[in-house]
């Protein structure tokens, strides 16, 4: 795996992307979304800062959420699970991001503001190590994003740790068929396009399982990873970044893909678990 500093080289990366002019606005934008599974009413309801492309799923779909719940989304990004979900558990509810990137931080900031939505609290941290208290949230979520953090035991353990007994997980991510070939494997761009520093599907499973999650469900949607590239190939970002083929997170992505078939080694795969319940 790339090392040594890879967390600031990710936070780099998707500061980059944040500062860019992608944005739900753009039709490739909302054709990657669309791609893993977000509907055009889904699309319709969120502000241009909250989608930039970078969604491996939708999990929200597994999520189940209801008024009134505390949801916890793990590198929340610009918002855009975050501001599906505060909608769904209303003013009652919580729903709080959580991001080691403070342009992300930003972008969900301003769409949380646009919507009117009071129930978002944004934390900047890694998630990893998360200011939130024991046993205080009834679903945890995320997209795409666990697959970047060097330790994904603490990260199944802290997410053990703030969830209430019988709490949830719905995480959409990447995970790996079989193992990739040494060039990708010790890629930066790879890692922070989010394959090389993928765990295998059953190590997945086995982790959460380790840190206690009981009723584990791992499953391959089988959505082709291939979307990434129709913004790569050539959208144009904005005045002071492009993601091109030349740079950025899609560029890089495009670049890997053009070297190799993604969906030959890696798949978006949708994690269902649950807190066992005391007693």
């Amino acid at each position: 795996m790339p090392e040594p500093n890879i967390l600031e080289t990710v936070r780099q990366q998707y500061a980059q992307v944040a500062q860019s002019g992608l944005g739900n606005d753009q039709a490739a934008v909302r054709n990657v979304a669309a791609a893993f599974g977000y509907s055009a009413e889904q699309l319709s309801q969120l502000p241009d800062s909250a989608n930039m492309g970078l969604s491996c799923g939708n999990p929200l779909a597994l999520a189940s959420l209801r008024s009134g719940e505390t949801v916890v989304d793990l590198g929340c990004g610009g918002g855009m699970d975050l501001l599906l979900a505060a909608k769904q558990v209303g003013p009652t509810g919580r729903a709080i991001g959580i991001d080691m990137t403070p342009d992300m931080l930003d972008r969900a900031r301003q769409g949380a503001e646009k919507l009117g939505l009071k129930q978002v609290e944004l934390h900047h941290a890694t998630i990893d190590a998360m200011p939130l208290d024991n046993g205080s949230v009834d679903c945890v979520i995320s997209n795409c994003v666990v697959n970047l953090a060097p330790d994904k035991p603490a990260v199944f353990r802290e997410m053990l740790r703030i969830l209430k007994p019988g709490g949830r997980v719905a995480i959409s991510d990447i995970a790996l068929k079989k193992v990739l070939p040494p060039s990708v494997r010790d890629s930066i761009e790879a890692y922070v396009g989010c394959i090389a520093g993928a765990i295998m599907i059953d190590d997945y499973r086995q982790q959460l399982e380790a840190a206690g999650f009981v009723d584990v469900v791992v499953t391959d949607t089988g959505a082709d990873l291939n979307a990434y590239t129709e913004i790569g190939a050539g959208s144009c970002c904005g005045p002071t970044a492009c993601c091109g083929e030349s740079a950025g997170v899609h560029g890089g992505l495009t670049q890997l893909m053009q070297k190799i078939d993604a969906n030959q080694y890696a798949a978006s795969v949708r994690i269902h678990a649950l807190k066992p319940t005391l007693g």
